[in-house]
């Protein structure tokens, strides 16, 4: 996200610390080589499987995995008759895709006259990611989407004194939280689920997907007669290693003095952001309590 999304150099909203300007048109297309093998399954079958695969930078999406026409099984493609038309690559043409019994509607598109600006989009075909069954980045299987190669996540273990509320009651305080630092966005802070109250959690059917995270559960929270739907996350699926103990979120949309989180789910996780008017636009940014950093 980070060419594309503010403040990145292709987003709609570039950095003023720079010294230079890009004469051009204010949506622009980067198109770049993926450097691994990509399959895509569905219906049990293999529908592409490539090593020539590019990734679309466009500003203010996220890259697009674009994958050479010559490299999908054609035998499972069914044309039909939906357009669509960009004007900054041109009118698009779309296929089905038939296998095993079932059948993804209009899951695949190309452009096979694109603009003359993005004639290099000519030969290759783009897939609605929740289409298929099953992605892989060479042999790991991939949720939500390929990874953008300019997105960074790091985690840094931190002794600031954090605070939540949800009017006069705590419900969390730690002196060891983990600050994450993330391409794009505020810095949050995670606090170890021993540090958060307990008895004030009922868990929720809710799942949410980070490709560079991992997949989240969720927690309502109920305290001083109000409940707080999803305010919490948690994820057991550890991507890597970043300490002994858990940690759980809480979440908000106050622009002021409430806190806004979702899940980080490298580990078992929680994290908050100072200001929701800082957050980006994720889908579970909803409710909670406020944030004191107390130093």
């Amino acid at each position: 996200m980070s060419l594309t999304f503010p403040p990145g150099p292709l987003s709609g909203r570039a950095p003023e610390t720079v010294n230079y300007r890009i004469d051009g048109p204010a949506h622009r297309l980067l198109m770049q080589e993926f450097p691994r093998r990509v399959r895509a399954t569905f219906a049990g079958q293999a529908v592409f499987d490539t090593t020539r695969a590019v990734l679309l930078h466009e500003t203010g999406i996220l890259p697009q995995v674009y994958v050479p026409q010559a490299d999908i099984r054609a035998g499972l493609l069914r044309p039909t008759g939906h357009h669509t038309y960009c004007p900054f690559k041109g009118t698009a043409s779309y296929w089905s895709v038939a296998a095993g019994g079932q059948v993804a509607e209009n899951a695949v598109w190309a452009y096979p006259e694109p603009n003359p600006e993005s004639h290099w989009l000519r030969g290759y075909a783009g897939f609605y990611w929740n289409a298929m069954d099953e992605w892989y980045d060479e042999d790991e299987r991939v949720e939500g989407h390929l990874r953008d190669p300019y997105h960074r996540v790091d985690v840094r273990r931190s002794s600031r004194p954090v605070r939540v509320r949800l009017g006069d009651i705590v419900l969390a305080e730690t002196q060891r939280p983990l600050l994450l630092s993330e391409t794009g966005l505020p810095n949050r802070f995670y606090l170890p689920a021993s540090d958060v109250r307990q008895d004030v959690l009922q868990p929720s059917s809710t799942h949410t997907v980070c490709a560079y995270k991992g997949t989240a559960s969720y927690w309502s929270v109920t305290a001083d007669d109000r409940k707080l739907t999803d305010a919490v996350a948690e994820d057991r699926r550890k991507r890597f290693r970043t300490g002994e103990y858990g940690y759980l979120p809480m979440s908000s949309t106050h622009p002021h003095d409430e806190l806004a989180t979702w899940p980080f789910p490298e580990v078992t996780t929680a994290f908050a952001a100072l200001k929701a008017s800082e957050a980006p636009n994720h889908e579970h940014r909803n409710t909670v309590a406020s944030v004191e950093l107390l130093m």
